[in-house]
């Protein structure tokens, strides 16, 4: 059950937001092997200029048009599984136009008590919810 935020600049048609939410979450449980229904995203737009993602030493540069997305999820996966991933959305976001240098992934891991799915409860703690398998 990953928690996805996905951050560009604003401009885009919701059409072309929305083929970015879809390319991910695909991505993500075609590797994954996650419940379609399992999705939680947070799709932020922001103005010009509110978004900076410079090089990093890797010598190309992006555009205004970078998606950068945080992968919230459990731990415990191989970093075969997670380059898999990147890959994917990677493929899925250029299938749709997005440029190659313009996909930015970060992935933070935690654990099953670091979620609360409502209600002021833990409910992989209490038991409310059963902890995911890591595929």
């Amino acid at each position: 059950m990953p928690l996805v935020r996905i951050d560009f600049t604003a401009g885009r048609s919701p059409e072309a937001v929305r083929a970015i939410a879809d390319a991910i979450h695909t991505a993500i449980v075609d590797v994954y092997g996650i419940p379609v229904r399992d999705r939680f995203q947070i799709v932020t737009e922001h103005p010009t200029q509110q978004i900076i993602a410079e090089d990093a030493g890797l010598g190309f540069e992006r555009t205004e048009g970078v998606v950068m997305i945080q992968v919230f999820t459990q731990r415990g996966r191989t970093d075969e599984a997670k380059t898999t991933l990147y890959a994917a959305i990677h493929d899925a976001l250029a299938a749709i136009g997005l440029a190659s240098e313009d996909v930015f992934i970060g992935y933070v891991e935690n654990g099953p008590q670091d979620w609360s799915f409502g209600f002021g409860r833990a409910q992989y703690v209490t038991g409310e919810l059963g902890v995911p398998s890591l595929a």
